[in-house]
């Protein structure tokens, strides 16, 4: 039979098979006077196997190494590890599910975080800030704190809703947290040098645990020093402020820095 009869027997296109020849899957056959490939029911029948292992979702590497095992060991081991993995990924798809019906109720709710999608837990903290009116830097500060729960490693994630935790369980945390906003949104034409860039970083410091900078996070860090990586972060980060309200941050940095164990 030709290729087009040997790919519609068996639910393949020509082109398929064209690539199983090319990666060695399926032997080449042999060729007719006038040049045709002459297939053969061996090759159906390779062919559909081929077939049958993509469809279990194994890769065309490991169905070479299933194919080369007459006896059928290696199939036995490389659908027992597909299975593993399928197993993985229904636990990861139930997870993901569940967040996703959580993230519904609280749009349909009203109280999805503009920053969103984050965690359930981040987003309980954001409630717990109560709202900020009109405050650019409490806007930047959930931002901040979306991205580092993005682009943190699970450990430093943790210490930091933790640290968050810990922060608003304290009485009259977050009056303070709105007057430290206030105090930075202020500043935002102000000089680096203003008397005001010391005030707010004592607000900030007093307010935020020292664990709430963990190391690890290059927030620990200035933007003059570190290695590469760190440098352009925080470079990055500092410039998304107003030159005084950066550097009360820094202030700050430094502060909870000095102050950790």
């Amino acid at each position: 039979m030709r290729i087009g009869e040997l790919a519609a027997a068996v639910g393949v296109t020509p082109r398929a098979v064209r690539h199983y020849h090319h990666l060695g899957l399926l032997p080449e056959p042999e060729r007719r006077a006038n040049g045709y490939r002459d297939y053969t029911l061996r090759h159906m029948v390779v062919l559909a196997r081929i077939r049958r292992l993509t469809e279990l979702g194994l890769g065309l590497a490991e169905v070479r190494d299933v194919l080369a095992d007459d006896a059928g060991r290696e199939l036995v081991e490389v659908l027992g590890e597909l299975d593993e993995d399928l197993a993985r990924q229904e636990d990861e798809i139930r997870e993901r599910r569940g967040r996703l019906r959580v993230l519904m109720e609280e749009a349909r709710a009203g109280r999805l975080p503009a920053e969103g999608p984050v965690s359930p837990e981040l987003a309980a903290l954001f409630g717990k800030f109560g709202p900020a009116p009109h405050s650019p830097m409490a806007a930047k500060d959930r931002e901040v704190f979306a991205l580092l729960e993005t682009t943190a490693t699970p450990e430093v994630r943790a210490e930091m809703l933790a640290g968050l935790e810990n922060m608003m369980s304290v009485p009259g945390a977050v009056e303070r947290a709105h007057e430290a906003y206030a105090l930075l949104d202020a500043l935002a034409d102000a000089a680096p040098d203003d008397p005001r860039v010391a005030e707010a970083a004592r607000v900030l410091a007093d307010l935020i645990p020292p664990e709430m900078v963990p190391q690890g996070t290059g927030l620990d860090l200035d933007d003059s020093g570190g290695d590469g990586g760190t440098g352009s972060f925080l470079r990055a980060f500092y410039a998304d402020f107003a030159p005084a309200q950066a550097e009360a941050i820094r202030r700050t940095l430094r502060i909870l820095r000095e102050d950790r164990p």
